[in-house]
């Protein structure tokens, strides 16, 4: 008889249930958080497991790959299914959850979620802490502003250049506002560069990323908005059609219907916040910057002209997202006309 096994992750230690094909429970444990001890832990209980099952998380790639090299066949489930799956379930423990997620491998109620390939999650952790340390730069900036603003003291229009010049001189002569002042300065210097560090290396593998230079070939598109668009496909393959890189970041419209009620509200805003983030800059950025037009801008404008240009931004950006997933299987670059290939853009 085949088994199902259930893991909720955690820090330290991970509970672990084990059910037959009926969903009678037959091992339960705490293992350590560690592929190793998982992979032994499975091992040495005999059990002929067919599938295992872990909630997306941080640890959960991780042990998902020591697993899957072990020869045990594991999947990702969907985080907002499993949530929704085990809420009926009152009292709320690991143990619990760990039962609860072997009992939806088992029945196949579950979402899979696409493990991102090693070199996929360097990169990724790449774009997370240029973005960190870029947040970090704002703040610092935006809170030696409210100080010197509590003085009195407006900062004004000043470029990223010359803020610490501008910081300087509206703090001369005031010996404690300038150690402030001064010591935050540092602070704002050693972010600056380690986030130049971090964004110069970007640059440079886009450089020499064939895929990453193709997507760029689009209008609106850059450096960031490509890279972020590979790592979170990874495996353009994995989307059968170009049209489920919508719903896959969540830009298509919540649907609610039953009986006579039928509403249709706003993006989901599932999935990948990141990507959907950049596809919407993308998409800013073509309608508002970009002095060449095309078919893809005429299509944008006309919508802003009958729905408002917030939402035509949006339904630019699902636009951007299946055309870049679809330049990436053809292997072809963006096409600015409607007749460049023979064929419509939209």
């Amino acid at each position: 008889m085949e088994h199902y096994a259930g893991i909720d992750v955690s820090m330290e230690l991970s509970s672990v249930c084990i059910a037959d094909a009926n969903g009678k429970i037959v091992k339960e444990a705490k293992i350590a958080s560690d592929p190793d001890a998982l992979v032994a832990f499975f091992k040495q209980e005999g059990f002929p497991v067919a599938r295992i099952g872990l909630e997306a998380g941080p640890l959960s790639q991780w042990l998902y790959a020591g697993l899957a090299q072990a020869g045990f066949e594991t999947v990702l489930l969907e985080t907002r299914h499993v949530k929704a799956a085990l809420s009926a379930i009152t009292v709320k423990t690991d143990r619990k959850d760990a039962r609860g997620i072997a009992q939806l491998i088992r029945m196949g109620w579950f979402q899979p979620v696409h493990c991102k390939s090693p070199g996929s999650q360097e990169l990724r952790a790449l774009l997370v802490a240029r973005k960190q340390l870029l947040g970090k730069l704002r703040d610092m900036e935006l809170s030696i502003r409210g100080i010197l603003r509590g003085f009195g003291l407006k900062m004004g229009v000043a470029t990223r250049r010359s803020f610490e010049e501008r910081a300087w001189e509206l703090s001369a002569g005031q010996t404690l506002l300038e150690t402030i002042v001064g010591a935050m300065l540092v602070a704002r210097a050693a972010l600056q560069t380690e986030y130049t560090r971090l964004h110069k290396t970007m640059l440079a593998i886009v450089h020499v990323d064939e895929v990453c230079r193709r997507l760029m070939s689009v209008p609106g598109v850059g450096p960031v908005v490509a890279i972020t668009f590979k790592t979170a496909v990874d495996d353009p393959t994995r989307i059968s059609k170009s049209k489920a890189v919508s719903p896959l970041f969540g830009l298509t419209p919540k649907k609610y219907q039953s009986g006579e009620t039928d509403v249709t509200g706003r993006i989901t805003r599932a999935g990948d916040a990141m990507v959907r983030t950049a596809l919407y800059e993308a998409a800013n950025i073509l309608l508002s910057r970009v002095t060449r037009f095309s078919a893809l801008k005429r299509w944008g404008m006309e919508v802003a002209k009958r729905r408002g240009l917030k939402r035509a931004k949006v339904a630019l950006a699902r636009k951007i997202g299946v055309i870049l997933h679809r330049m990436w299987i053809d292997g072809t670059d963006f096409c600015w006309t409607k007749v460049e290939r023979g064929v419509a853009v939209n």
